[in-house]
């Protein structure tokens, strides 16, 4: 078996310095001989050689580790955002620490912390929709933050990467209008963050834009889960509201109130048209087809990823503090567009 060796030990056996050998095994040998290179090299393979990336890290203060910490890894979203994520980061040589909080405040505390304490490089975050104020594990955080997803006010906050909700939420609701739905409920997740808000607004102003009264009795408000949207639907129908169209916080709502609809003797599309929001891998695969709003969100990870490890390495090497917040924030914000995908749960 091979045995495990040190830099000294492999610098002596090369009859090199230890300097040099460091410079090898670290690719900044460019001033090194091939010859040489190539001796020390054979020399650490011969010996399993295995970096003590602790130590580095002590040195460098840098563990090229960066942590994602997302509120539910069951939903379909989040699982391409990490994929795009790991993805980014692999190509600038980084670790992912994944973190599922399940939408919980404490969780979410106690990952912060746990990610400060394994010395990760930086944080990209999407907080629990429960999060509305005060964040004392973010302030004491001492790494940067790219948020996603969910947007947060905080000192730590270097940058965002979202999507134009809004928007998404109009498109959705005009479509409907569109096609000749006249009664048009909206069931959403928790209306807490910026994301929820700024569909709702979305939501209201197509239909203002339609003159058309917008009635509270037809928004229906809960979380972003499939069995939220059979309850949501079984509330409607049970209050005999004239809905024939509805617009879902995300497709996994959309999914549930497919379901109890079918359940309860009714036609999607012919009696009741619905459209989601994300475009997950089974809004294809249900019975009708949903309609949904997509968002970018293997991009949203990898987008992410990217901003965070570029000012990850220009801080490390310029030495940047946070006096400009303010425009290091708006310099790394990106707003991704979203796009209607039509299928076959609207006429």
């Amino acid at each position: 078996m091979k045995k495990s060796i040190t830099i000294k030990e492999i610098a002596a056996e090369a009859k090199v310095s230890i300097a040099t050998v460091s410079m090898v095994l670290n690719k900044k040998d460019k001033k090194i001989s091939e010859a040489t290179r190539e001796k020390i090299l054979y020399i650490a393979q011969k010996y399993n050689y295995t970096p003590n990336t602790m130590a580095r890290s002590l040195i460098t203060k840098q563990t090229r580790t960066i942590g994602l910490v997302i509120p539910d890894i069951v939903n379909p979203f989040f699982p391409e955002i990490a994929r795009g994520v790991e993805d980014k980061a692999s190509e600038f040589g980084y670790s992912v620490i994944y973190c599922n909080t399940d939408d919980k405040i404490k969780r979410e505390d106690k990952y912060i912390k746990v990610l400060t304490e394994k010395m990760v490089d930086g944080i990209i975050f999407a907080h629990s929709s429960d999060r509305q104020m005060g964040f004392d594990s973010l302030d004491k955080c001492k790494v940067p933050i790219i948020l996603i997803d969910r947007d947060y006010d905080n000192r730590n906050v270097i940058g965002r990467v979202i999507v134009e909700n809004k928007e998404g939420a109009y498109m959705a609701t005009s479509y409907l209008l569109n096609r000749g739905y006249k009664n048009i409920a909206y069931i959403a997740g928790s209306i807490t963050t910026a994301t929820a808000i700024g569909r709702l607004e979305g939501y209201n102003r197509a239909l203002a834009d339609r003159n058309i009264t917008v009635k509270n009795s037809f928004i229906k408000v809960g979380e972003y889960k499939m069995q939220w949207g059979i309850e949501a639907v079984e509330q409607l129908l049970n209050e005999n509201e004239p809905i024939d169209g509805i617009f879902c916080g995300n497709d996994l709502i959309a999914i549930g109130a497919i379901k109890k609809l079918k359940e309860r003797g009714l036609n999607v599309p012919g009696d009741v048209g619905i459209v989601g929001f994300d475009d997950i891998y089974l809004a294809s695969l249900v019975e009708p087809p949903l309609t949904t709003i997509k968002q970018p969100n293997y991009e949203m990870g990898y987008k992410a990823a990217e901003l965070l490890i570029k000012n990850i390495e220009k801080m490390r090497l310029d030495r940047i503090k946070y006096e400009n917040k303010e425009d290091l924030v708006q310099e790394n914000t990106l707003l991704l567009p979203t796009e209607l995908i039509v299928r076959k749960s609207t006429k």
